[in-house]
């Protein structure tokens, strides 16, 4: 097998790519503002093996401490002996991968010339000193690095996973680890009572939005409430008579019965006002939220029929502006659950 490529960045403007067109634009099932954290690491000598999986870009550090110059990333010591490091990663949303970023910034002399990556799925919140023995499969084969670089590799889709385990050969830093892919949720969990039907973190995805120009959509849709304005969807300030919109494709078919709209954080460029249309699995368009209007700063709750199974929804938001999180309230249907369980059986190895 050929060794893969970096992919040359993509060069459109975020208003104008499409979030599902490319793997890259898929959520990062690692990091840590949805559950991810590093659980191991054979070294860690200069630089912490937690900043693997940290949410904003890596910075530079001109500053030097008792072991040397300090790193905004994970670095291991001079390997004076054959082998490699490695580190392992629980991911914050279990799915399958399909694309990595092992990004290098800041690591010139000292990053490591190649890199993989495996996956495994180990059972619920299993003890670091379980993974060793776990089933790893190849998700990247071992792969020539940049120095100072987002090194970014497209993966074959595989099996779902719950952890992965990034190999440096033979040491050196690595600032960030991006793992995207597609979220493969638990149906027990989403049985258990009704649930975000859009949630990250349930399988609720991004597949369509007119202006992501300040702020992610994903972010709409991510775990927990919004820190800042920053965690939230903003698009540019519109100079015509259209609106903004933005769509999320539920976890399965279901029926929503709450809406949250926050637009916490924004207060001078909050919506006016908004709505929400259903898609049902037959293309028909389903009115669940008429247009209804918007404060600044606030938690907005909207009490939804609930009497048709919808599988996409559109919130449109008049005529632009900022929101914190939506958050779709509901229960899977019978289609939906049983849809729910061909994917997880589809992609559980072996």
């Amino acid at each position: 097998m050929p060794l893969p490529r970096p992919c040359e960045s993509d060069p459109r403007p975020p208003a104008t790519r499409s979030p599902m067109s490319d793997p890259f634009d898929l959520p990062d099932l690692a990091v840590r503002t949805q559950g991810g954290a590093v659980v191991a690491a054979n070294d860690e000598f200069f630089a912490g093996k937690e900043n693997l999986v940290r949410p904003e870009p890596a910075r530079a550090r001109d500053d030097f401490g008792a072991r040397g110059k300090e790193y905004d990333g994970w670095e291991t010591r001079r390997r004076r002996e054959p082998g490699h490091d490695w580190a392992v990663v629980r991911l914050g949303m279990p799915g399958v991968v399909r694309a990595v970023v092992v990004d290098t910034a800041f690591f010139l002399g000292n990053y490591p010339p190649r890199a993989s990556l495996e996956g495994a799925a180990v059972g619920v919140h299993p003890p670091a000193s379980a993974l060793a023995g776990a089933d790893w499969v190849p998700l990247l084969p071992l792969s020539d690095l940049a120095g100072g670089t987002a090194n970014r590799f497209a993966v074959e889709p595989g099996p779902r996973v719950t952890h992965v385990r990034l190999s440096i050969h033979p040491d050196g830093g690595v600032a960030r680890l991006r793992v995207h892919g597609e979220v493969v949720p638990d149906p027990q969990l989403l049985d258990a009572g009704p649930c975000d039907l859009a949630a990250l973190e349930n399988g609720g995805r991004v597949t369509g939005v007119s202006n992501a120009f300040y702020g992610s959509p994903h972010q709409l849709i991510g775990r927990g409430d919004a820190r800042s304005m920053g965690e939230g969807w903003e698009n540019a300030r519109r100079r015509d008579d259209g609106n903004d919109w933005v769509e999320v494709a539920l976890t399965c078919e279901g029926t929503v019965t709450l809406a949250e709209l926050d637009t916490s954080w924004f207060l001078g460029n909050a919506p006016a006002a908004a709505s929400l249309t259903g898609t049902t699995a037959d293309g028909r368009a389903v009115e669940l939220l008429p247009r209804a209007p918007l404060q600044p700063d606030t938690r907005h709750r909207f009490l939804l029929p609930g009497d048709a199974g919808v599988t996409r929804v559109r919130m449109d938001v008049f005529p632009d502006g900022g929101m914190a999180r939506l958050r779709l309230w509901g229960r899977p249907t019978e289609a939906g659950r049983a849809a729910l369980h061909r994917r997880w059986e589809e992609t559980s190895a072996g």
